[in-house]
């Protein structure tokens, strides 16, 4: 349910590309606590952005969400010129978790 609220969220930067992955697992949380997502993402709206303006603007897209249940977004985020040519994946990092030991 957070995973199709974040969606919808996002999807109202017009994304020609969505993808949302939730790694809680990955954070030492159950994957259904939805507190820890990968998103890439692939817009025009961030064609005239920094990189730091491109997270500003999803982060107040979907501030509803960060400040309960969402813990961490991990931030991909593209415009169409940009992903010419690209071919890998960003890969998702692991942190301590709630009990601050990497996993």
């Amino acid at each position: 349910m957070i995973q199709e609220r974040l969606d919808a969220l996002l999807r109202q930067l017009d994304p020609s590309r969505l993808e949302i992955t939730n790694d809680s697992h990955l954070h030492g949380n159950p994957p259904e606590s939805g507190t820890h997502f990968k998103v890439i993402m692939v817009s025009d709206r961030f064609s005239d952005l920094t990189r730091v303006k491109r997270h500003q603007l999803v982060y107040a897209t979907c501030q509803e969400l960060l400040q309960s249940p969402i813990h961490a977004l991990a931030l991909h985020l593209y415009s169409p010129a940009e992903t010419q040519g690209m071919s890998a994946q960003p890969q998702s990092v692991a942190c301590g978790g709630g009990d601050g030991q990497l996993k």
